[in-house]
């Protein structure tokens, strides 16, 4: 059974989560704050966490990088709960390494689709690229532009042209047109040919 840890400083929606969680047959072990959810991420080892952008003391960002920058917890799936209108906090979340983001409130369909990928993907052994490589820089030796090595480098995460639209604060189309350009300037026909380019670069 997969464990998920919920951090949400809201009472109501954490106990909704939870039920949502437990009757979808996982085991959910919950925290109010950001300090008792480090804990229980350290000594619950949790399959997966979805935790709060917005909280007081210590925010869902600095959450983030304290498990990103811990071995133990480096690797766990991390997706955020964030507000509506919240653009530049899910940017900022994504850029730290984030796998994904729900907005609130939390809709079963939606936390369901959401574990499911993640977990399929850790199923693959899929690299987590968003820990690896946060600089988008070295993709402009690549011949593209400075934005379009940003769209590249999520792109090389795994995310969906709707993805980046939202960390970019792009439209879709946009990110689109941006993609198809990326191809034509590197030589590629596919995303995933786009991706092994990338990788070659970032990895030096």
């Amino acid at each position: 059974m997969k464990k998920i840890l919920v951090i949400e400083d809201h009472a109501l929606m954490r106990r909704n989560i939870v039920t949502i969680l437990e009757m979808e047959g996982y085991a959910a072990v919950a925290a109010g704050n950001g300090h008792d959810g480090l804990a229980l991420a350290h000594s619950e080892h949790p399959d997966l966490i979805l935790c709060d952008v917005m909280m007081p003391g210590m925010d869902g960002h600095e959450v983030l990088r304290i498990l990103r920058a811990t071995n133990v917890t480096a690797g766990v799936p991390f997706v955020f709960l964030t507000a509506k209108g919240e653009k530049h906090e899910v940017r900022g979340g994504m850029n730290l390494g984030a796998d994904d983001y729900l907005v609130k409130p939390v809709t079963r369909d939606d936390l369901v689709a959401s574990l499911t990928a993640r977990f399929t993907r850790k199923q693959q052994q899929r690299p987590d690229f968003s820990v690896l490589f946060a600089d988008a820089q070295p993709l402009e030796s690549l011949g593209i532009s400075p934005r379009e090595a940003e769209v590249l480098l999520w792109v090389a995460q795994g995310k969906s042209n709707a993805d980046i639209a939202s960390i970019l604060d792009l439209s879709p189309a946009t990110v689109k047109r941006h993609v198809m350009h990326i191809f034509e300037k590197i030589g590629v026909e596919n995303r995933s040919s786009a991706v092994l380019r990338a990788l070659e670069v970032l990895q030096g």
